[in-house]
């Protein structure tokens, strides 16, 4: 069960993530924060990042295979890596339509796909 809760823990990390790392680009798209001050931008993101956090350390302390999780710190981070993945593609996707996936993108998420696998082999 703990492997579960970590991986549905750092899903919810990732979408916090995405936001506070490209929620105010859309936001300056759409002339809401075009005229913050980089400051400001920074510290609506850093609100957003707070979000993350608390997600994050929870998600890598039940799923830590020292502290009884099935995970060790290799596989947490590439876990972590392809959900970030999977969830800015997602996200990007919904709010920058603009954005189309190519070749390349597939490609790149194939070669992750394996670093999956191999670091659990």
């Amino acid at each position: 069960m703990s492997g579960l809760y970590t991986i549905l823990l750092l899903i919810a990390s990732n979408i916090f993530m995405t936001f506070a790392w490209y929620l105010h680009l859309k936001l300056s798209q759409t002339g809401v924060s075009s005229n913050w001050p980089l400051i400001g931008v920074i510290v609506f993101s850093w609100c957003i990042a707070f979000l993350e956090y608390c997600f994050m350390i929870p998600a890598n302390r039940i799923g830590f295979v020292d502290n009884g999780g099935p995970f060790n710190l290799m596989q947490l981070k590439v876990i972590q890596e392809v959900i970030s993945l999977i969830i800015f593609t997602i996200i990007a996707q919904l709010m920058f339509q603009g954005q189309s996936l190519h070749w390349n993108h597939m490609a790149a998420f194939l070669c992750i796909i394996l670093a999956v696998y191999f670091i659990f082999k």
